[in-house]
């Protein structure tokens, strides 16, 4: 499998876990490398905020000797965005419906998150 199929596969994957709208693989830097994200989006402004947020959120904690942070939440009335690093390369993104319920989805986004990078280990 091409690592493209393999990032397909995961982010299929996930796609079954319930309550996830929409989900993304992003850099470090926010630049978007795969997403399952619908067409009324703007994707690339969706990972290059995550990005954004969770690189503040890492910082914060590093700053104030609390290490770094699994995920970073943002939940509104309207969703749930989780972001969480996927190794030293990439981010994945998801967004949930507003009234998911976290347990198996952030058991989930964590295996995927581990997958991700192992498939993105080589680069």
């Amino acid at each position: 499998m091409t690592t493209v199929e393999v990032l397909e596969k995961i982010m299929s994957d996930l796609k079954h876990t319930g309550g996830i709208e929409a989900s993304a693989i992003a850099s470090r830097d926010g630049l978007l490398i795969y997403s399952n994200v619908p067409q009324k989006q703007n994707t690339e402004i969706f990972c290059a905020m995550s990005a954004t947020m969770l690189g503040a959120g890492e910082t914060a904690t590093a700053e104030l000797g609390k290490g770094i942070p699994d995920r970073v939440i943002v939940e509104s009335k309207h969703a749930k965005i989780i972001a969480t690093g996927a190794g030293p390369k990439a981010i994945l993104v998801v967004m949930t419906t507003p009234d998911a319920v976290l347990g198996l989805i952030l058991v989930e986004v964590a295996k995927a998150a581990e997958k991700i990078n192992q498939a993105l280990g080589a680069y």
